[in-house]
């Protein structure tokens, strides 16, 4: 017979109702880093596609934006870091242990085919029939192709690199956010073919849009209900609300790319719609862990349930 419990289970209380865990000291930088990365990811792969099946606006929009999320996105992480050598400084050594290590060795592999495909699409038409112009239209295609082939690890290293912390809400995450990011960056990247790209060209655009948001959304869904306790990190709060409107905005953004397939305002508002959706998302999931760190049963409860499951208890 099970012996019987005469002590009631106590209630968890942490020390003074002080926190475990020291909340990250990150800025707005990072979740802004985390967005435009996967903003240049999503555009890389579009541009290739629209290269390889000859949409040229779509193709110079996404190439040119895949290059200034880019730009951007090594301007926040470098001043989220504090001083530019700290970033040269891990190029000199590859640990493949450490997801910081292998993200930053991801994004020197991906940097020079986004640019070189970027920069030719910039290059003003007069300079083209110039030596460097005709040598970067040569390179074009293969840069872009390269950066293409690069971008679902830009797009989803960023979530590795968060669920190998000791947040709670990213470490409980680590199954679901890798998909969450990706489908957020794809969506994004279609987004911003949307606004820019003529009805015409913007078709892989638009179904980009629907699987991207799709993906985001259901994977996004998982988190919200199958992490327990840690759940309510995503699912209250600030967090939250930020969600909630990602939820909304790329659903709207969905629905437009499907009904928006001959107005042109329809098909930009959609698109809008979806840069906003994936930049909440990335803002809101890191909220929740911040969020997560500041409440003691998040890191505690959830170990002591481990423990007891694994004792049989």
């Amino acid at each position: 017979m099970k012996e019987q419990v005469a002590v009631p289970k106590a209630e968890f209380r942490s020390y003074y109702g002080r926190p475990v865990l020291k909340p990250p000291v990150w800025e707005w930088k990072v979740p802004a880093y985390l967005f435009t990365g996967g903003l240049s990811a999503g555009s890389a792969m579009l541009g290739a596609g629209a290269d390889l099946t000859g949409r040229p606006v779509l193709r110079r929009a996404s190439r040119a934006g895949a290059l200034g999320a880019l730009a951007a996105s090594m301007y926040l992480l470098v001043a989220d870091l504090g001083r530019p050598e700290r970033f040269l400084h891990m190029l000199r050594v590859a640990k493949p242990s450490s997801p910081m290590s292998v993200g930053t060795w991801i994004l020197v592999a991906y940097g020079p085919g986004a640019g070189v495909a970027g920069v030719a699409e910039l290059v003003p038409r007069r300079w083209r029939g110039t030596l460097p112009g005709r040598l970067l239209g040569r390179l074009a295609r293969p840069a872009g192709l390269s950066a293409a082939a690069i971008a679902p690890g830009v797009a989803s290293y960023t979530a590795v690199l968060l669920s190998q912390t000791a947040v709670p809400a990213w470490q409980s995450a680590h199954r679901q956010l890798p998909f969450v990011f990706t489908g957020s960056a794809a969506a994004s990247g279609a987004g911003w073919g949307m606004v820019w790209a003529p009805v015409a060209e913007a078709g892989p655009a638009r179904r980009l849009a629907v699987l991207g948001a799709a993906a985001e959304l259901v994977a996004s869904k998982v988190v919200d209900q199958r992490l327990g306790l840690i759940s309510q990190a995503y699912t209250t709060d600030k967090a939250h609300r930020l969600r909630k409107w990602s939820e909304y905005l790329t659903l709207g953004g969905a629905a437009g790319a499907l009904a928006g397939r001959r107005s042109r305002a329809v098909q930009v508002v959609s698109g809008l719609a979806l840069l906003a959706g994936s930049a909440l998302q990335r803002f809101g999931v890191f909220e929740a862990g911040v969020e997560s760190t500041k409440d003691p049963r998040y890191v505690v409860v959830p170990q002591r349930d481990a423990i007891n499951r694994a004792s049989g208890r």
